[in-house]
């Protein structure tokens, strides 16, 4: 059976990549049990390839940034909101302006911490990591494209954030598949609006599209490559509809909408936003009260193409 939780697709995978590759080293900022960096730990052999920094995120990225400048590749592995917050100097000064083969896994983002409240709830890393030069931003959809993209981050050079999910829930990406950087890709053929979406929203994505059917024609875009993004991509699927909604599970600001209007800006393209307005998460009982308490739900997409569609 197939991994459908993505930090945990992210640590087998990390652990996989070890095995074979004697240059990979896992570093984790006192939170490789939660990351699942801490995989490679307790694997006879590779216990030296697992680098326990403490809670010490910038000097993490500082050390990574050395580790990559004689040869190794260094995945660095925390919470989100640690990863592009307390860091953010590290990654900016340290890895991306000499363009260091650095891997950061920001791990639990969005809201999918969702008993620990706004302290640990990214809804802002995207836009930190999206802004600064050099530095690819990947978001995947489910497990099965966390694992694709780490193989891919580990065979290319140059740096590069992930962002995963805390819980499980079930692929829709098919295993195995090869993961192209900068290209979107259509899940569902669609005729009137269509819905960029990355992470857990385009599960939801498909949800709306299937709610719609038979009144609104929808084409589902699973986006796992924020940055770089292929702007002709965007702009041929934009073309091919009536208009297009974004869903994230991040700030409305500086996220994936950002991404795709400004990919859009000089098109006459309608597009309306799915994510979290100007604000902080909360603490919840559970994931699915967070995600409604914020609208991040298939209603609230199905509401914003239904918006859209009643446009043109």
């Amino acid at each position: 059976m197939a991994e459908t939780n993505q930090r945990n697709a992210y640590g087998k995978t990390l652990l996989e990549l070890c095995r074979e590759n004697k240059d990979i080293v896992v570093l984790d900022a006192d939170l490789g049990g939660s990351t699942m960096g801490k995989m490679v730990e307790v694997e006879p052999g590779l216990e030296d390839r697992h680098i326990e920094m403490g809670i010490a995120e910038a000097n993490m990225i500082s050390t990574a940034g050395g580790l990559s400048r004689v040869g190794k590749i260094p995945f660095c592995s925390t919470f989100a909101v640690f990863a592009a917050g307390r860091a953010y100097d590290q990654i900016r000064q340290s890895v991306a302006i000499g363009k260091l083969n650095v891997k950061i896994c920001g791990s639990s983002a969005g809201c999918s911490d969702f008993g620990d409240g706004a302290t640990h709830q990214s809804v802002d890393d995207i836009a930190y990591m999206r802004v600064i030069p050099n530095l690819s931003v990947f978001v995947p959809a489910d497990a099965n494209e966390t694992a694709a993209i780490v193989k891919y981050m580990a065979k290319h050079e140059g740096p590069m954030y992930l962002r995963v999910n805390r819980n499980p829930y079930d692929n829709i990406t098919p295993e195995g598949a090869e993961f192209v950087p900068g290209e979107p890709v259509v899940l569902k053929e669609g005729t009137d609006v269509a819905v960029f979406a990355c992470g857990i929203m385009t599960v939801k994505a498909l949800e709306a599209a299937k709610a719609l059917e038979g009144r609104i024609s929808v084409k589902v875009v699973n986006v796992p490559s924020i940055k770089p993004l292929n702007r002709e991509s965007v702009i041929a699927i934009a073309k091919s509809v009536k208009g297009c909604v974004t869903a994230e599970e991040h700030s409305v600001i500086g996220g994936l909408g950002g991404a795709i209007a400004e990919a859009l800006r000089l098109e006459r393209t309608p597009v309306e936003f799915v994510g979290i307005e100007d604000r902080f998460g909360s603490s919840a009982h559970n994931y699915d009260d967070i995600l409604n308490y914020l609208g991040l739900t298939t209603d609230h997409i199905v509401e914003a193409v239904e918006k859209i569609n009643n446009m043109m």
